[in-house]
C-alpha cells in the first residue's frame, strides 16, 4: 500500500513537474514574441490605455476636437483603442498626404461601423464598401454617367426649381412674422433635389414620395449611428443589448420593399438613356446598366438598391449642413454679409434671382461656401482601412488597421492657415493686390490643407453638384432676405457630438424679405 501511494505520489510530482517546465517555455516563448515584435515594429504613439474602456476615458463628445487636442501631446499619427476597437489617426495634412496619395492604394478600402449582421447589404456598398472590381466598376460609372459634367448640367433646371420652393417657403414664413428653421428647410431642399435627380419617375409623380424616402433613410441612419457604438464593446456587440440591431434589420427591409416597388415600375416603364433621351435621371441610367449584358460587371438589385441608399446617407445631411453653417457664419459676420450682398447686387442686378450661371463672376460668394466647408466641415472625420503592412511617417500601420483622417484639424492647422478659427472667407480669394488671400484652393482633393470632400481615389464622387447646389441656396438667401436670430443677436455654432459635423442647435431665425423674386 505505501508502495503504491508512493508510485502515485511520484506520478502526480512528476506531471506537475512537467506541466511548469512547459508553462516556463510558453511564458519564456510568449515574452520573447512579444519583445521581438516591439523592438522590430514602430507603432503609432499611444496614451496610456485603460482596462476595458481603452482611451475612452480620454475623449469628450465631440470626437474630432478630442482627436485634435490629444494629436498636439502624442503627434498627428497616434493610435487610440476606443473599448474594444482601435484606431490609427491622422491628424496633419502631411500625415494625410502618405496616406491619400502616396499609399492610396493600400488604403482605397473603407471599413464598416457597426456588426455587419445587421446589415442586410453587408459587403456589397460601393459608397462604404472595399476596394476591388465593383468599387472601380461603380466608380467607373459615376464618373463617366452619373455624375459627369454634362449629367450635372441637365439636372440645372431641376436645381433652380428647388431653389425657388425653397425660396418661397421661407418667404412664406416671413410674411406670417414666423422665425423659420432654416435647417428643416435645407434638409427639405436637399432631399427634394436628390429625389428628383435619382428617382423623378416616382418623386415627381407622387408614386413613391420622397417624403416617405427621407423618413426610412433618417431612420437607417440613426439607427446604424447608434450601432457603431457597439464597436466599443466587442464581442458583446453580437447579443444587441439596446435592440438596435432588431430595429435596423427592420427598417432597411422595409427600404428594401419600397425600392423592390420603385425598380419594378422603372422596369414596366423604362426610359432609355442611352437613345439621347435627356431627362433620364440616375436610377434609369443604372437600370440600363443592368441589363446590359455586355456590361464589366453584372450589377445585382441589392447592390442597386444599397448603392441609392448610401447615395442618400452620404449627400442630404450633408449638404444642407454645409448651407446652414455658411449662413450662420454670415449671420454672426455682418460685415461679410453685407459684402457678398453688395457683390451679388453688382453682378446680378436687382431685378432677377442669382443663377448658376453668375457664380463664375462671383468669387467671394464662392469664397464664403469654401471658408465655411474649411471652418465647419460637414464630414470632419475620412475613414480608410489599411488593406497591408505599410509605413506612415516612419511608423508600422499593421493590415485591416482601421483609419480616421481628423479632416477638421487639418482645415485648422494654424501652420497652413492664418487665424485658423475666424471666418475670413478673403482667404480664398485669389487677387494678387488681397493681402489677406493665400491662394486658390482646388477643389479636386489635391491639396491636403483642404479636405472638405475628403481626397484619394476614395474621395467624394458628388463635390461638384454639392457646390453648384451651395453657391445658389447661399447666394440666393442673403439676396433676398435680411435675417434676425430668434432668441438672441448671434447664432449659437455649437457643433453636434459624435463623428458629425452638423450643428448642435437647429438655425431658426426670422427672415425679413428684402427681394422677392417671384
Amino acid at each position: 500500500m505505501a508502495s503504491s501511494t508512493g508510485i502515485a505520489n511520484l506520478w502526480e510530482y512528476s506531471f506537475l513537474f512537467f506541466i511548469w517546465i512547459v508553462s516556463v517555455v510558453v511564458v519564456r516563448f510568449l515574452i520573447k514574441t512579444c519583445t521581438s515584435s516591439r523592438d522590430t515594429l514602430r507603432c503609432p504613439p499611444s496614451p496610456l490605455a485603460l482596462p476595458i474602456i481603452g482611451h475612452l476615458h480620454l475623449l469628450s463628445s465631440k470626437l474630432p476636437q478630442s482627436f485634435q487636442d490629444l494629436a498636439r501631446r502624442y503627434g498627428p499619427l497616434m493610435q487610440l483603442r476606443i473599448g474594444a476597437t482601435t484606431f490609427v489617426i491622422a491628424s496633419s495634412a502631411t500625415v494625410a498626404k502618405e496616406i491619400l496619395r502616396t499609399h492610396d492604394g493600400d488604403f482605397a478600402s473603407r471599413f464598416e461601423f457597426g456588426p455587419a449582421e445587421y446589415n442586410i447589404y453587408s459587403g456589397i456598398g460601393f459608397i462604404t464598401g472595399p476596394y476591388g472590381t465593383y468599387w472601380r466598376f461603380m466608380k467607373k460609372l459615376c464618373i463617366t454617367k452619373l455624375f459627369a459634367g454634362p449629367q450635372l448640367a441637365r439636372f440645372s433646371r431641376i436645381r433652380e426649381l428647388e431653389i425657388q420652393k425653397l425660396l418661397k417657403s421661407v418667404l412664406k414664413s416671413s410674411k406670417e412674422g414666423e422665425a423659420c428653421d432654416l435647417a428643416v428647410e435645407l434638409t427639405t431642399l436637399t432631399n427634394n433635389l436628390l429625389c428628383s435627380m435619382a428617382l423623378s419617375k416616382t418623386c415627381s409623380d407622387n408614386v413613391m414620395g420622397a417624403k416617405e424616402i427621407r423618413r426610412l433613410v433618417v431612420e437607417i441612419m440613426e439607427l446604424g449611428t447608434k450601432l457603431g457604438a457597439y464597436e466599443a464593446i466587442g464581442p458583446l456587440k453580437k447579443f444587441d443589448i439596446f435592440g438596435y440591431g432588431k430595429n435596423l434589420v427592420e427598417a432597411m427591409w422595409r427600404y428594401d420593399h419600397l425600392f423592390d416597388q420603385i425598380i419594378e415600375f422603372y422596369e414596366d416603364d423604362m426610359v432609355d438613356a442611352q437613345d439621347g433621351n435627356e431627362e433620364a435621371d440616375l436610377m434609369s441610367i443604372v437600370l440600363e446598366t443592368y441589363k446590359d449584358t455586355n456590361a464589366e460587371v453584372k450589377l445585382t438589385k441589392n447592390q442597386i438598391k444599397f448603392f441609392f441608399l448610401e447615395l442618400f446617407f452620404s449627400t442630404i445631411d450633408t449638404s444642407s449642413a454645409a448651407i446652414q453653417w455658411a449662413m450662420a457664419e454670415l449671420i454672426n459676420h455682418p460685415q461679410q454679409f453685407k459684402k457678398l450682398r453688395e457683390e451679388i447686387d453688382r453682378v446680378v442686378g436687382s431685378n432677377r434671382l442669382v443663377s448658376e450661371s453668375d457664380v463664375p463672376n462671383l468669387p467671394f460668394l464662392q469664397a464664403v461656401v469654401k471658408e465655411g466647408l474649411r471652418l465647419r466641415s460637414p464630414t470632419p472625420i475620412i475613414h480608410r482601412e489599411c488593406t497591408k503592412d505599410c509605413k506612415i511617417t516612419g511608423f508600422d500601420v499593421k493590415a485591416n488597421s482601421k483609419i480616421l483622417i481628423n479632416a477638421y484639424a487639418i482645415m485648422r492647422d494654424p501652420e497652413h492657415w492664418n487665424d485658423p478659427l475666424e471666418f475670413m472667407p478673403e482667404r480664398f480669394l485669389v487677387d494678387p493686390n488681397d493681402e489677406i488671400g493665400q491662394r486658390q484652393i482646388e477643389m479636386k482633393s489635391q491639396d491636403f490643407h483642404y479636405l472638405p470632400f475628403g481626397g484619394g481615389r476614395r474621395g467624394c464622387i458628388g463635390g461638384t453638384h454639392a457646390l453648384l447646389v451651395s453657391y445658389v441656396a447661399v447666394g440666393a438667401l442673403t439676396q433676398c432676405f435680411d435675417w434676425k436670430v430668434k432668441g438672441g443677436d448671434k447664432v449659437d455654432l455649437e457643433v453636434g457630438s459624435g463623428f458629425s459635423g452638423a450643428m448642435a442647435l437647429p438655425l431658426v431665425c426670422y427672415p425679413i424679405t428684402r427681394f422677392d423674386p417671384f
